[in-house]
């Protein structure tokens, strides 16, 4: 197959954020890391991460090692995303993100971002990267408890004329996968995310490991 006819037969391509165009698997580790170890808990790696990261957050976080227990889930995933919030301008795109979005906008395919971040960081964050451009419409959480982006998904979807078949999800976890399937529309996942090739892989779906594997021969 030419992989340059991936995104041909798209008018929108719904982007997420977190994985996906921002690189920040490596500040979500080091974070996480920090409040096992004030809770005298084993740190986990980058590997172990990618093997059990997950929506919604709070199953994850069991894996991770947390006792909701001795701490309500609540309280942990407000101190995490305090932090998270405070360091997240710390992270780069991903390598050839801003020049994927360009070409994108220069073929004309409308773009959109959903995402299980906040609403306002998020728009701090497309800011700061000089992203806002590129965006339709950039959709977040209300909350701090990530459990799932289907229902902004649909209001999102509901607002286009375009058939079902000429969307695609583009995300770097299963439930972007799951995501995609509850509203009707293709989904891409790259891997080099939050989530391991192997968890991808359950999916029955188009797999890139980088971005610019979208334009092939274009981009390296």
């Amino acid at each position: 197959m030419n992989n340059t006819t991936i995104l041909s037969k798209y008018t929108h391509i719904i982007w997420d954020w977190n994985g996906t165009l921002q690189n920040d698997a490596w500040l979500c580790i080091d974070i996480i890391n920090g409040l096992l170890s004030k809770r005298n808990k084993p740190s986990i790696s980058l590997q172990q991460y990618r093997k059990i990261f997950g929506f919604p957050v709070k199953k994850y976080y069991e894996l991770a090692g947390f006792d909701f227990s001795d701490e309500p889930f609540e309280s942990l995933a407000t101190e995490y995303i305090l932090e998270y919030d405070n360091r997240s301008l710390e992270c780069d795109l991903q390598p050839k993100a801003e020049d994927i979005l360009t070409l994108c906008s220069e073929k004309n395919i409308s773009q959109h971002l959903l995402s299980a971040s906040q609403q306002k960081p998020l728009e701090i964050n497309i800011t700061h990267y000089g992203l806002a451009e590129y965006f339709s419409q950039v959709l977040g959480l209300s909350d701090y408890y990530a459990e799932s982006k289907i229902e902004n998904g649909r209001n999102l979807v509901a607002g286009f004329e375009d058939p079902m078949e000429n969307i695609v999800l583009i995300g770097d976890t299963v439930h972007d996968y799951e995501v995609a399937k509850a509203l009707g529309i293709d989904c891409i996942l790259f891997s080099g995310g939050h989530q391991s090739k192997e968890r991808l892989e359950i999916c029955n779906t188009t797999i890139v490991e980088n971005l610019y594997d979208l334009f092939p021969g274009v981009l390296s």
